[in-house]
């Protein structure tokens, strides 16, 4: 049992990161009725942006809060930039002239590949290992339960971020046009609603979460190098497919449901089926129930 629980806590841990990615997916869907095929290239940004910071502010050396905090909100400025730079030239250009559903898939795709290239080049194609910004030590042993320090700073930053998501989605402004451009883009933006901003804010919003992912899985598995993000991205898609695509809770739980399974199946059969049970569970969601647990059936008139 104590092997379990731990097993779960780690699932939980790393789930929280599918989640973050899963959230990006799932809101650029909400909006656009696109899958963003770039995003988990944007979590790698992320993670080199972090690596770099760390090193030029003097961080890498001194394990401190304030250092993964400075570093944590460099990398989410640098990825959000980013996701407007993505949105402004490769998809709305195309959203502009009515491109239809092909021709901005296609584009995300070419995206990715650019980003995936770019990153060989301007970073390099070796490995390089993200800096301690905590020093590791066991925070808290419930039996034979250990937490570390580390588990709990990933766990509880990717909590506050889904949190303060939920409520910016929710309770603010900008998340109340958001959830009008989701439900009828064409008559939102009769209403007044500026849907261009808002398409704008959603990519800004998903590619920080995406950065933060990227520092989190710094402090958790510090080899970082520039295919790093095609893997998880893959498997924060399956998470958001799970719970229901443009489903913003959907993607949280969905999420964190991925990381334990991928975690147990890891810890009791075997580590070499942990990325195939993502593609398990991709298969047996659109076989069983494609709009996802929390997604609704949706009708078209034709």
């Amino acid at each position: 049992m104590e092997n379990f629980l731990q097993q779960l806590l780690n699932g939980v841990t790393w789930g929280g990161i599918y989640a973050l990615i899963a959230l990006g997916y799932t809101m650029v869907y909400g909006v656009l009725k696109l899958i963003n095929f770039a995003h988990g290239d944007v979590y790698m940004v992320g993670a080199m942006t972090g690596y770099y910071v760390a090193h030029a502010l003097g961080f890498a050396g001194h394990p401190s809060v304030f250092g993964l905090a400075v570093t944590l909100v460099a990398a989410m400025l640098a990825c959000g930039l980013l996701g407007a730079l993505i949105e402004r030239v490769a998809y709305r250009p195309l959203r502009l002239r009515g491109a239809g559903r092909l021709a901005p898939l296609i584009t995300a795709i070419g995206v990715s590949l650019l980003l995936e290239n770019a990153g060989q080049l301007v970073f390099g194609a070796d490995p390089k290992f993200f800096p301690p910004l905590l020093e590791s030590r066991e925070l808290v042993r419930v039996g034979g339960v250990a937490i570390s320090n580390i588990q709990a700073a990933v766990l509880g930053t990717a909590v506050t971020l889904m949190a303060g998501l939920e409520f910016v989605v929710m309770r603010t402004r900008f998340g109340r046009a958001m959830r009008a451009v989701s439900y009828d883009g064409p008559a939102a933006a009769l209403m007044g609603v500026p849907v261009d901003r808002v398409i704008l804010g959603t990519f800004v919003l998903g590619s920080a979460l995406a950065a933060a992912a990227g520092i989190l899985v710094g402090l958790s598995n510090p080899k970082i190098e520039p295919l790093m993000g095609v893997m998880p991205g893959i498997k924060a898609f399956v998470a958001a497919v799970l719970g229901g695509i443009g489903h913003i809770p959907g993607a949280m739980v969905g999420g964190i449901l991925l990381g334990v399974v991928e975690t147990l199946v890891a810890g009791y059969l075997s580590s070499t089926y942990r990325d195939a049970i993502a593609f398990v569970v991709l298969i047996a969601i659109l076989l069983y129930r494609p709009t996802g647990l929390f997604g609704a059936p949706q009708t078209e008139k034709v």
